[in-house]
């Protein structure tokens, strides 16, 4: 089997076309004009499924993808600066057991990709289960936020998992493609800061609890204010184990917070976001409050 020769250019190809959109387009999915290679095009069969007579010559193998696992299964999270590598696994099945699999992520359409994560290696490193008719199969992928990887924020989100098998029958054209075999989130990588002040603090006196809730910028490569989320305001007691829910705050258009309660005993105060869609939970490191 060839290296993904495909797969190489429509990575290529997207950098490109990320570099030509404007910059008060930022914010827009650009149409790529680019379709997701088939499986064909990725594992070097000549001319997509077999024709019936060929493969009445022989008995052929049409594997089977049993599971798909991106990332041992969590959420996708990237900052600003950091390199994030992702392992796909691809476990799947056939008489003659498997010889290659791969898998890449992609978003936007099937035929408008904007949004493309391919692996650096051309095969998948395969291991043979107890059962010598399956494997699982795995590839590595490096996300840069530093490159054209995630050149949006609006590339958040959702993303369909391209995964397929080749059959260890020796024809490249014994295997299984789907594009979208599975679906994984990429979200934006954030923080949550908390102060209660001032301190120390007399006993049924208000204080005041700031914070600022951020998220990575893919855009500028910086962090920005989440605005208008709800945050929970808690409170742990000196001597307690778990925090409890005091009440819950909304940031601002700059993603600050704000809030007054009343000091009632020593304890720890912390702002604790559950994240959505395109970012992940986050809680701010606790703050003690000396209560006299």
């Amino acid at each position: 089997m060839r290296i993904r020769a495909t797969v190489a250019a429509v990575t290529g190809a997207l950098a490109l076309s990320a570099l030509a959109v404007p910059a008060v387009q930022a914010d827009e999915k650009p149409d790529a004009g680019l379709s997701v290679p088939s499986g064909a095009e990725v594992f070097g069969a000549g001319s997509g499924a077999p024709a019936a007579g060929a493969r009445a010559a022989r008995a052929a193998e049409v594997p089977v993808i049993k599971k798909v696992v991106v990332n041992g299964g969590k959420d996708i999270v990237v900052g600003t600066k950091s390199k994030q590598k992702v392992t796909v696994a691809i476990t799947a099945s056939s008489p003659s057991g498997i010889a290659d699999a791969y898998a890449f992520l992609w978003h936007g359409h099937i035929d408008e990709v904007d949004g493309f994560l391919a692996p650096t290696q051309e095969f998948g490193s395969c291991k043979v289960s107890a059962n010598p008719t399956t494997s699982t199969c795995t590839v590595s992928i490096t996300i840069d936020p530093r490159s054209d990887d995630l050149y949006t924020s609006s590339l958040a989100g959702t993303w369909k998992v391209a995964a397929g098998a080749l059959a260890a029958t020796g024809s490249d054209e014994d295997f299984i493609w789907n594009e979208s075999q599975a679906k994984t989130r990429v979200q934006r990588f954030s923080k949550l800061t908390v102060n209660a002040s001032p301190e120390p603090v007399k006993k049924g006196k208000t204080i005041t609890v700031t914070g600022k809730l951020t998220r990575a910028n893919w855009d500028t490569n910086t962090y920005k204010g989440y605005t208008n989320q709800p945050v929970k305001l808690q409170f742990k007691k000196k001597g307690a184990k778990s925090y409890t829910t005091v009440k819950t705050v909304k940031t601002s258009s700059t993603g600050t917070l704000k809030t007054t309660v009343k000091a009632s005993a020593d304890g720890t105060w912390r702002y604790s976001f559950a994240g959505t869609s395109t970012t992940p939970a986050v809680s701010a490191k606790g703050d003690f409050l000396d209560v006299k």
